[in-house]
């Protein structure tokens, strides 16, 4: 099984946590790889999420600038070449890069154009997910929203929560997630990961989202398990990033093989591609390795995450016909 050639789908990518030491380079000239380390790179085991988390502070003080902001998509895409991604969603918080005076809107049409112009360049399929984060609060988390309603169907696909889920209680964004849902925006957040079950429940109940980032710690709960599979609540599984916050010690303790099994609806994403030094390539092959899928595994999952995108039926279709082509012949 040739994994590299296999087509797949990423759902759950963040921007600022994925720069790679060349496009860092460009925008830091003389910064060396160990400084790049040491600054972009988190701990293979962090204290928690908060401490992992911190580690996109270096990057988001180099994207305050269109030019910036351009560089940095376009190496994402280059990134998502290499390992045979056909279809992402990028996910980021426009509110965090504002400081070079460029406005909420701004940095959102300046990303969206880099998206088009890495999709022309590449062939590579990508929408756009705008976060609103933990800490924020609700005036923030609704000027996100409407700024997601404002490009909705333009690049811009959904809507997320994101952040320290540990810090802060949810209920200065429940007022933007209700206002998702009465306008039909797509949505996912950030849950099970740094708390239990009761986080997923609480999003689930509060937030209505069609989609869950994380979320493995749901299986501390069988009634929830129960839930999420008879809804088809989809869950964006990034295991290095969960062995590196923290929820487990070891590759081989991850819950994905039980996720997997129990039938709920799951695909393998990075998280933070630089953060976690990982690529989808490598986050596969650990997983043969330590839970010995085979191709019928990963077909199920990117088939599940073309299910669960943020896209229409159409563009669905023609994703869903790559992934069984490609697999076919891997």
């Amino acid at each position: 099984m040739d994994l590299k050639q296999l087509p797949k789908v990423e759902l759950h990518l963040h921007l600022d946590c994925s720069l790679s030491f060349e496009v860092v380079r460009k925008l830091k000239p003389g910064i060396t790889k160990e400084a790049y380390q040491h600054a972009f790179v988190a701990p293979a085991h962090c204290l928690n999420l908060a401490e992992y988390i911190a580690c996109a502070g270096a990057a988001i003080e180099i994207m305050q600038s269109r030019e910036q902001l351009e560089v940095v998509t376009l190496d994402l895409f280059d990134q998502l070449v290499r390992d045979n991604v056909i279809y992402a969603e990028i996910r980021f918080a426009p509110l965090q890069h504002l400081e070079g005076g460029l406005s909420p809107n701004e940095v959102v049409e300046a990303v969206k154009k880099a998206i088009e112009k890495g999709s022309a360049k590449t062939g590579v399929e990508a929408r756009l997910i705008l976060c609103t984060l933990r800490h924020f609060d609700e005036s923030q988390s609704m000027e996100t929203i409407r700024l997601v309603e404002q490009h909705l169907g333009d690049c811009v696909a959904g809507f997320d929560i994101a952040a320290d889920e540990a810090g802060y209680p949810i209920d200065a964004h429940i007022s933007a997630f209700q206002y998702a849902h009465k306008k039909g925006i797509p949505s996912t957040a950030h849950a099970g990961e740094a708390r239990g079950a009761e986080s997923v429940w609480e999003s689930l109940h509060h937030f209505h989202p069609q989609r869950i980032g994380h979320g493995v710690r749901s299986l501390e709960d069988p009634e929830l398990i129960q839930y999420l599979r008879d809804k088809n609540i989809h869950l964006e599984v990034c295991p290095t990033s969960n062995i590196q916050t923290n929820i487990y010690q070891e590759y081989g303790q991850h819950a994905l093989d039980t996720i997997f099994e129990t039938g709920i609806s799951m695909s393998i994403s990075t998280d933070g591609r630089t953060i976690s030094a990982v690529d989808l390539n490598t986050e596969y092959q650990k997983i043969v390795r330590t839970f010995g899928w085979g191709i019928g595994h990963f077909l199920k999952c990117n088939l599940e995450a073309v299910e669960h995108a943020f896209l229409p039926e159409a563009k669905k279709k023609v994703l869903r016909q790559q992934i069984i082509d490609g697999f076919r012949g891997g």
